[in-house]
């Protein structure tokens, strides 16, 4: 009798003396906010792999296992190198693979990763940016915590970090992090009462030290068409003042801008905002959909004779807290081909000198900043990958409020288990060894700049047995081509552009 009381006694204090460590200790948010608990989601974590496995091994999942990319995010955050024993576990000959082409005699490693200088003729201020920053994700989708994380891990690294289309709130100044203001069609953070452009406010909020650049969204890679949503559960009475909208209630920012209706008018606005802020680099991110407006608002910066310091281009894949699903799967183009869309214009129309082009949609790892700089990128932002730095396990809890974690919750008590010390050296890290990786594939590459990737160092399978490069499979234009002698097949958007409208199908 007296050992059956002893067993229960010993396992209750057991499971006491966890939930005291589980409480005190700052790692793991999971384990801070459910005691106990908590463990359950890493053992399962930690035996995935060995799961996946034995169902392909039974072939009750046609799908091959593919090393899980938030475990080497994790690895990274945690300073690990992230290297895994056996060989690839991909599928090699699979039409659509692609990979980096290797060098016989690979060069030193730099030492130190290049930056990208920000800032065209008409630009006064302009800004060193990293190969890797943080992509725009608002304060309000995100916790304040999770911002100020994002923030010092941004602040500690020396790279940017972009606030998103909620406005500059108070967690984003906190530690003195470099700040690309994000400026959407709501102007959350520089609007009239009625919701219009306020340019006091504006050049206002943009003359603080921190904001090194300023963004103009279009359009959202996940979303585009439709403004940005923040479910009502989610707009606290802090939020909303930080906004100036309703407590309570679903804030939806328009589809389309107030103040610009053509494309001339927005590269003239590019400019308007661009004087308002002193000087500072400013541009505008879009999920690239038609070519004819691209060429458009070339044309548009020729005839205005003034262009965007940078263009971020958001791809479809890329990720939000809540959008129709519709919109997430079936609008808007990939990154891969918006990106060399983009770069093909601005090559043709004799531009590309003079503007920066920065890629994000499901950038995560080190040979995504090599792709996409191939591709015709300059410089990578990421936000998944970031927010998982930042501790979130992807529990798809976003848009209402309830996430265990505290990265994308407004609720005080889930936000406790996000410590910003900690997580914030985890954003460094993760961006320092991903950086890292990237100048350590170039060197392999045989090429320590960046302006030497060139589109044969990336290949594709185009079916079981052939494989060709980026420079045959896709068309790469000359400088100024488009200007002089276009090809036949650029000849009808050529026409269709028009910088005086955007363009629309009953424009044919």
């Amino acid at each position: 009798m007296k050992l059956s009381r002893t067993i229960p006694a010993a396992a209750a204090g057991a499971l006491a003396a966890v939930a005291v460590r589980d409480l005190t200790q700052s790692k793991r948010a999971i384990l801070h906010n459910y005691p106990v608990v908590g463990h359950l989601r890493y053992l399962l974590n930690d035996i995935r792999p060995e799961i996946q496995q034995y169902f392909i091994e039974r072939n009750w999942d046609g799908r091959p296992y593919n090393r899980d990319i938030r475990s080497l995010i994790a690895d990274r955050a945690a300073g690990k190198a992230g290297e895994q024993a056996f060989g690839t576990e991909l599928e090699v000959y699979q039409v659509g693979y692609e990979y980096l082409v290797h060098s016989t005699a690979p060069v030193p490693m730099p030492d130190e990763a290049p930056k990208v200088r920000i800032g065209g003729p008409d630009c006064r201020q302009p800004y060193d940016i990293s190969l890797l920053n943080v992509s725009a994700m608002s304060f309000g989708a995100l916790s304040a915590n999770a911002i100020r994380a994002l923030n010092r891990g941004a602040a500690l690294g020396g790279f940017a970090h972009d606030t998103g289309e909620g406005g500059l709130s108070p967690y984003h100044l906190e530690f003195g992090g470099d700040l690309v203001w994000e400026v959407g069609t709501g102007y959350y953070g520089c609007r009239t009462d009625d919701g219009d452009f306020d340019p006091d406010r504006f050049a206002e909020v943009a003359a603080h030290p921190s904001v090194k650049a300023v963004s103009l969204k279009l359009s959202q890679g996940a979303k585009p068409g439709i403004g940005g949503v923040l479910p009502g559960p989610k707009v606290t009475e802090e939020i909303a003042k930080i906004r100036e909208v309703p407590v309570g209630v679903t804030c939806v920012s328009p589809p389309a801008h107030r103040v610009f209706s053509t494309p001339i008018e927005l590269i003239e606005f590019i400019a308007r905002m661009r004087d308002l802020a002193d000087g500072k680099p400013v541009g505008f991110k879009l999920c690239v959909g038609s070519r004819v407006d691209l060429i458009a608002i070339g044309k548009a910066m020729i005839e205005v004779e003034t262009a965007p310091d940078f263009i971020i281009v958001d791809g479809s894949e890329g990720g939000t807290g809540a959008a129709p699903l519709e919109f997430e799967d079936h609008v808007g183009m990939p990154l891969t081909h918006g990106l060399m869309m983009l770069h093909n214009v601005l090559v043709g129309l004799g531009l590309r000198d003079r503007i920066r082009v920065g890629a994000s949609g499901k950038v995560a790892a080190s040979n995504d900043i090599v792709k996409r700089i191939i591709q015709g990128a300059d410089y990578t932002n990421a936000a998944r990958a970031m927010m998982m730095a930042t501790g979130c396990i992807q529990a798809q809890r976003c848009h209402t409020g309830k996430c265990p974690t505290g990265v994308a919750t407004q609720s005080a008590w889930r936000q406790r288990g996000l410590v910003v010390s900690d997580k914030s050296e985890q954003v460094r890290s993760y961006q320092e060894e991903t950086v890292k990786g990237a100048m350590r594939l170039m060197a392999a590459m045989g090429v320590s700049r960046t302006d030497d990737l060139d589109p044969t160092m990336l290949r594709q399978h185009v079916s079981a047995t052939s494989t060709r490069s980026y420079a045959e499979i896709y068309e790469w234009l000359e400088p100024g081509e488009l200007l002089h002698d276009p090809p036949k097949k650029w000849k009808a958007d050529l026409k269709l552009a028009d910088p005086s409208r955007f363009h629309h199908p009953n424009h044919r």
